[in-house]
């Protein structure tokens, strides 16, 4: 079984599009645990372009028991008006898995894990301060990353093998590479005790040919193409589709 993690990013994009508190992020997050998903993933950035740190705690007053709030964002991304910083939101928020991406405020989306090689000064730290909140601590890495001894090293329990590259394969018809790429990097992973998640550009279309191709994923977070999905499937049905693929 594969836990999913619904990421509610894009309706805090819809709404900020417009303005106001229409769609609300955290409605459809009520509706995700109505349809029995038991995996919330939110990605605030410094910016505010989408999900808030008022999102993020109205969000995790709201889960009940049982259900793993996976918080994501850049560790060194300073505070600033509207953003406290990450340690603080995981501070009010108190999730059960923080998942360090290091990307920067002109990315669109996250696009490359932590190489390390050449991790920044100060992760060891970082982690530290997050695993004594609570938080497991997840390092987004690229597909074909195996030398993962230094994320241990620095704290880290699990890794989330970057999928972009494999959904852009996938959908070329030709993923064998990408799909073997992502493969040695959780046989890495489970060799040094870290548990393996997996993210991003994941769709009906690909997610049950990854599963199949990377044994053993804990958890996988998905949002943008299960929103665009849910706008013809409708909400519910969507979700239910993605719980037969994960099992979870």
């Amino acid at each position: 079984m594969t836990l999913l993690s619904v990421n509610v990013n894009k309706i805090a994009v819809l709404r900020n599009a417009r303005g106001g508190a229409f769609p609300c992020p955290l409605d459809f997050v009520r509706r995700a645990l109505d349809a029995g998903v038991r995996g919330i993933t939110v990605h605030p950035r410094p910016d505010r372009r989408h999900i808030t740190a008022e999102d993020v705690l109205a969000i995790a007053r709201a889960l009940p028991a049982g259900v793993e709030f996976n918080l994501e964002g850049n560790p060194f991304a300073p505070e600033r008006p509207g953003y406290p910083g990450l340690l603080a939101l995981a501070a009010a928020a108190r999730p059960a898995q923080v998942t360090f991406v290091p990307d920067g405020d002109g990315q669109i989306t996250s696009d490359h894990g932590f190489d390390p090689a050449a991790l920044p000064a100060g992760l060891t730290e970082q982690v530290a301060a997050f695993r004594t909140l609570g938080a497991r601590v997840s390092l987004f890495v690229d597909p074909g990353v195996v030398a993962l001894g230094p994320l241990r090293d620095a704290g880290a329990q699990r890794i989330e093998i970057y999928t972009g590259p494999y959904a852009e394969a996938h959908a070329r018809g030709d993923a064998a590479a990408a799909l073997a790429a992502a493969r040695r990097s959780a046989e890495a992973a489970r060799a040094l005790g870290l548990g393996v998640n997996a993210g991003h550009d994941l769709s009906q279309r690909n997610l049950a040919d990854f599963l199949a191709g990377v044994p053993g994923v804990l958890e996988v977070s998905i949002g943008h193409a299960l929103v665009a999905e849910a706008l013809v499937e409708g909400w519910a049905t969507t979700l239910a589709r993605y719980r037969a693929i994960t099992g979870g």
